[in-house]
């Protein structure tokens, strides 16, 4: 059976969709940054099955949401790599990692 574009674009929303859910419903970082990993990843496949499906005969626009998608996952690498050096320092001086708490976060 062959994929098409309305199959890649459920995935991809499904995918984006447990991702905000998880961001609001969680209260630790951790659980958050996977939820925003769920949503790049989202965004992420739907430039590639838009580059795939839209100019199948193009080798440069097949590419471009590749590129796209590469990008995104070394952005969300680095972004990863930085908060989590954030939560690691948060816990290491509130003993938590529930967002709630880092408000208080003066003197």
């Amino acid at each position: 059976m062959p994929y098409s574009l309305p199959s890649f674009l459920v995935v991809s929303s499904l995918l984006f969709c447990l991702g905000m859910y998880t961001v609001l419903t969680r209260r630790n970082a951790i659980g958050i940054l996977m939820g925003i990993e769920l949503v790049l990843n989202g965004a992420g496949l739907n430039f590639v099955a838009f580059s795939r499906f839209l100019e199948p005969s193009q080798t440069t626009s097949l590419l471009s949401g590749q590129v796209f998608t590469l990008f995104i996952i070394a952005i969300a690498a680095a972004e990863v790599a930085v908060a989590l050096a954030i939560v690691l320092s948060l816990y290491s001086r509130m003993k938590t990692i529930d967002v709630e708490e880092f408000k208080q976060l003066h003197g």
